[in-house]
């Protein structure tokens, strides 16, 4: 009854996303909460090759009802690898909670940034010569019998704060064709942010249907190869590839098995470090409702709505 609920909803609201303009123009960045900026911005910078572009200190009553923290008051910093960045908040008051020590990646708060590298051997290498938490016991190469993602090279670990990563390199004839002009570059951007959800067609009625993604791919991904990435024993996830029209790609991962993934804690708040956000731009036309006015900062936009998904990751809409 639940997928047909969904899979009826998700027809009317495609109905809808037909007559109007789509809301997602563009992912802009993907954002974690870290508990150290300068922390957290050497291991980006020194260890995966981020520039810091934007650094600022925000707060006051706009961005406390953007955020749903008070009173905020807040460090942003923007660092780009090649075309896509992303950006660390550290909240100066008040501050949040650690994350759970016993996270999963089929909790279905999980999320990660794929970062493309050009040689997986040298990149696993330099992260085991820095001493990186690893997820993953080694770089698991994908089985051929599964077309969509067959050849594929990917390794999971953490940040100082505990957010899963991941390293993922393409082999010809899989993903953008840029990530196959390295130029002497071993990491090279990022391809996708992906989050754990509970169910694949109601957060398709979000994604696609109300905001306007379209999907660019499918696989069913299962055997021993995707268990030791995630390190998720039995392991049998349906992938769903979203995309907009620029930017990196939202990554719908379903545990099919096994099912016990546990849903975002009700306590949880956006100064805590189990949190992320994604940033859009909202397509030309599109209607956001009641955006939150900002004062103008150099992160470059002056209008954003907060959003949530089925499962509770974090979205945010911006103008300019």
């Amino acid at each position: 009854m639940r997928r047909l609920a969904a899979l009826l909803l998700g027809l009317a609201l495609a109905a809808v996303a037909r007559a109007a303009p789509p809301v997602a123009g563009a992912v802009q960045s993907i954002g974690l909460t870290v508990s150290d900026a300068e922390r957290s911005i050497d291991f980006y910078a020194r260890v995966l090759g981020f520039v810091p572009e934007a650094d600022v200190e925000v707060g006051g009553p706009a961005w406390e009802r953007l955020l749903g923290v008070f009173p905020v008051r807040a460090r942003v910093v923007r660092l780009r690898l090649g075309a896509e960045t992303i950006e660390l908040t550290q909240y100066v008051t008040p501050r949040g909670r650690p994350a759970p020590a016993d996270m999963r990646s089929n909790d279905r708060w999980f999320q990660h940034v794929a970062v493309v590298v050009s040689d997986m051997d040298r990149a696993y290498a330099w992260l085991r010569d820095q001493r990186v938490a690893q997820i993953s016991p080694e770089p698991q190469r994908l089985p051929d019998w599964n077309p969509a993602a067959g050849g594929i090279r990917a390794f999971y670990f953490r940040d100082p704060d505990g957010h899963p990563l991941e390293l993922i390199q393409f082999p010809p004839g899989k993903g953008d064709p840029r990530w196959q002009d390295a130029g002497g570059r071993l990491f090279l951007g990022i391809d996708h942010t992906a989050i754990a959800v509970g169910d694949t067609a109601r957060s398709l009625a979000f994604y696609r249907d109300r905001l306007g993604f379209r999907v660019a791919g499918r696989s069913l991904n299962h055997g021993d190869e995707q268990a030791r990435l995630n390190a998720v024993r039995g392991a049998r996830v349906r992938v769903t590839t979203l995309r907009a029209t620029a930017g990196p790609g939202i990554e719908l991962l379903e545990y099919l098995a096994p099912r016990d993934g546990r849903p975002l804690p009700r306590e949880a708040r956006p100064n805590d470090l189990l949190h992320w956000r994604t940033r859009i731009v909202a397509g030309a036309g599109a209607r956001l409702g009641r955006p939150v006015a900002l004062p103008e900062t150099a992160l470059g936009f002056r209008r954003a709505i907060a959003l949530t998904d089925p499962d509770g990751h974090t979205l945010e809409v911006v103008q300019p």
